[in-house]
């Protein structure tokens, strides 16, 4: 059955909206750790950047896989399947619980591979530092993710929006408190950024599980019943197609990394200005990451109810809608890269001048590739949609480091 572009395009920004929300909220806290850092000393600007750039490139393979939670219960519903809905749901518990350990301990231990890779000593520290307490964050925002694959796949991203905008709040309000000492509190540094991290990540988790035990709307998917036993079947589903999409945001996630060790080589400046640049561009990149998710639930809906006409209009209008919004963004950076690094550092002061400088240049470049790169992830989604990860984790790689990386 063929659906009007208009009609979908409503339906694609009812879901997409709320998610874009929460998707701008998440980028919102990792500005503000990224401001907090600034506020405390260019050198932890630097060090905990390199940190922040380690632990995203850990935990971006757990949000691929966890990905596969939303894009499996979407095609359940389509096809009318609750009970298979609700049993992936569950075990998309269990596989965020058990990525979370994993990666934990890989955070934990990094320091060494730093190292190895050539960082200098004292931003290495500060990483470490930085990476003491935000592994804890894990567990609890992993589970976050794969309930919000749940509720969105069942076309409800509203609470998640509303959940992510006040978790951005007090990540805030707890951030200056615990930077400035205040109400009698430590001055914990960068270790504190990590620790108001996994506070509030622990608070959206449970609000979400509540949200989702106590009303009306989930009254079909009863995810307490069963929670106690993983299934194996389950788990393997979500691991088939959760891998290739983890494998595909590592190759990606992985190319900046790449970048901020090779900054990290230049000095603490470029690193610091590599950082700033980095957090404005994915801030924007959160309009077609959302829009991607959304992408991806309404192509599986119509997948799993076998409308093959329909998801591919849906992937259409999608890839339509994001590139218009991505053009828009690449004429910020170009008209307006000043304003932009201004609103982390003062061009001003001495001591961020070098800084200022460097950034603005990095966002100059970035408005180039940013139309292009938010095109691509929607229609990754889209494909991701039909229960193919393989073909976007291979474009991917070879894009990303056969061709982006020797460059």
């Amino acid at each position: 059955m063929h659906v009007a572009p208009t009609t979908e395009l409503k339906a694609l920004l009812r879901l997409a909206g709320p998610l874009i929300a929460s998707q701008l909220a998440h980028m919102l806290m990792v500005l503000t750790d990224t401001l907090m850092m600034a506020r405390i000393s260019p050198q932890a600007l630097a060090g905990g950047g390199l940190g922040a750039a380690s632990y995203s490139f850990v935990s971006i393979f757990c949000l691929g896989v966890i990905a596969a939670v939303g894009t499996l219960v979407a095609i359940r519903k389509g096809a009318n399947d609750i009970e298979g809905a609700t049993r992936l749901a569950q075990n998309g518990v269990w596989l965020a619980w058990g990525l979370a350990l994993i990666a934990a301990l890989a955070l934990w231990n990094l320091e060494p591979v730093l190292l190895l890779f050539g960082q200098q000593p004292e931003n290495v520290a500060s990483a470490a530092e930085f990476l003491t307490l935000l592994p804890l964050a894990l567990p609890s925002y992993l589970t976050f993710m794969a309930l919000r694959g749940f509720t969105s796949a069942l076309g409800r991203s509203t609470p998640v929006m509303v959940i992510s905008v006040v978790g951005t709040v007090l990540n805030y309000l707890f951030n200056v408190a615990l930077i400035e000492g205040m109400f009698g509190l430590p001055k914990l540094g960068l270790m504190g950024i990590g620790l108001v991290t996994a506070v509030v990540s622990l608070g959206m988790a449970i609000a979400l599980a509540l949200y989702i035990r106590w009303h009306s709307a989930y009254a079909a998917y009863p995810l307490r019943k069963g929670l106690s036993r993983p299934s194996l079947p389950a788990l393997r589903e979500l691991w088939r197609l959760g891998l290739p999409i983890g494998g595909t945001y590592m190759v990606e996630v992985g190319l900046f990394a790449f970048a901020a060790l090779c900054m990290g080589v230049l000095g603490s400046t470029e690193l610091a200005a590599h950082q700033i640049a980095l957090q404005i561009v994915s801030t924007a990149f959160m309009v077609p990451t959302g829009l991607s998710y959304a992408v991806t639930m309404r192509v599986g809906l119509y997948y799993g109810a076998g409308n093959l006409l329909a998801a591919r209009s849906a992937g259409r209008v999608g890839i339509g809608f994001g590139a218009m919004i991505m053009f828009a963004f690449a004429a910020l950076f170009l008209l307006l890269p000043e304003a932009l690094v201004g609103l982390f550092i003062d061009r001003n002061d001495p001591a961020f001048a070098a800084i200022f400088q460097v950034a603005v240049q990095l966002l100059m470049v970035a408005a180039w590739f940013e139309l292009f790169d938010g095109m691509q992830t929607i229609a990754m989604g889209s494909i991701r949609g039909l229960k193919d990860a393989k073909t976007t984790f291979l474009i991917g790689l070879v894009c990303y480091w056969l061709v982006g990386a020797p460059s």
